[in-house]
C-alpha cells in the first residue's frame, strides 16, 4: 500500500483477522501541515450501535485534519462494512487500528501518526498511542466509566478532549473529572447544549480542534 495516500478514496488492507476497509484523503495543498512527515488516523464509534468509518463525526474529524493539510486515514473495524473478523469489545480493534498504521507508515516512512478517536472509537485510539510515535491524541465523547484509556496517569503526547455538555450517552462531568486528573498537556473543550453527536456543532468542533492542534502540536513540531 506504497500508493495509499496518492489514490484517495476506499482500500482495503490485510489486518489481524482479514481484511480492513480504509478510506484515505490526501492533506490540502498550501495548508499549515503539508508537507509535514505525519498523518492523521480516525476511530469511529461502537460498531454493535451503528458506528462506521462514515460516521458525521470522523468524517468531519477527517476534514479538520485534511484542511489542515494533513494526510487522513480512517476505517471500518472488523466486522464492519468491508472489514473481515467479529467485534470483539474494544481489545481486538487496537489491533485494527495498528495495522493501518502500518498501512501508512509502509507509504509516508518515518512519518509520524497523530491520533483520534469519536467514543468508542476515542478508547481504541488512546491505548494504541501508547504503541506509536503519536504527537497528539484527540478524544471526543470518551465513555471514560466503560473502557479503559490510560496507562499510568496520562498521555506521552498532548490530548485534545471535545465533550457535549449535554450529551445522552456519556457523562460530561465524569469525562470533565477525568481530563482534569491526566498528567501532562491536556485541553478540555466543554460545547454546552450539544449532545452526543454534536448535532448542528459540527463547524466548531472542526473550528475547535484545527485551533487546539495549531497550539498543542504545531506544524514545526513535525518536522
Amino acid at each position: 500500500m506504497s500508493d495509499l495516500f496518492y489514490h484517495s478514496g476506499s482500500h482495503v488492507i490485510e489486518g489481524p483477522v482479514g481484511p480492513l476497509e480504509v478510506a484515505a484523503m490526501a492533506g490540502g495543498a498550501e495548508a499549515p501541515y503539508s508537507g509535514r512527515h505525519a498523518f492523521a488516523l480516525i476511530a469511529h464509534p461502537h460498531p454493535l450501535h451503528g458506528g462506521t468509518m462514515d460516521n458525521k463525526v470522523v468524517t468531519t474529524l477527517a476534514r479538520a485534519y485534511r484542511d489542515l493539510g494533513l494526510p487522513v486515514l480512517r476505517f471500518n473495524f472488523r466486522g464492519v462494512g468491508q472489514s473481515g473478523g467479529e467485534h470483539d469489545h474494544a481489545r481486538g480493534e487496537v489491533d485494527d487500528l495498528l495495522a493501518v498504521a502500518a498501512a501508512g507508515f509502509e507509504a509516508l516512512p518515518g512519518a509520524r501518526v497523530l491520533l483520534a478517536g469519536f467514543s468508542f472509537g476515542s478508547s481504541v485510539a488512546a491505548r494504541a498511542s501508547y504503541r506509536l510515535d503519536c504527537p497528539h491524541l484527540t478524544l471526543v465523547a470518551p465513555p471514560v466509566p466503560r473502557y479503559e484509556f490510560t496507562e499510568g496517569k496520562g498521555f506521552a503526547m498532548p490530548v485534545c478532549v471535545l465533550q457535549g455538555e449535554a450529551d445522552e450517552r456519556v457523562e460530561e462531568a465524569a469525562v470533565r473529572q477525568w481530563a482534569k486528573q491526566l498528567q501532562g498537556d491536556v485541553s478540555y473543550h466543554r460545547f454546552a447544549d450539544t449532545g452526543h453527536f454534536f448535532h448542528g456543532r459540527l463547524p466548531e468542533l472542526k473550528e475547535q480542534l484545527g485551533a487546539t492542534l495549531r497550539r498543542q502540536c504545531p506544524p514545526e513540531a513535525l518536522q
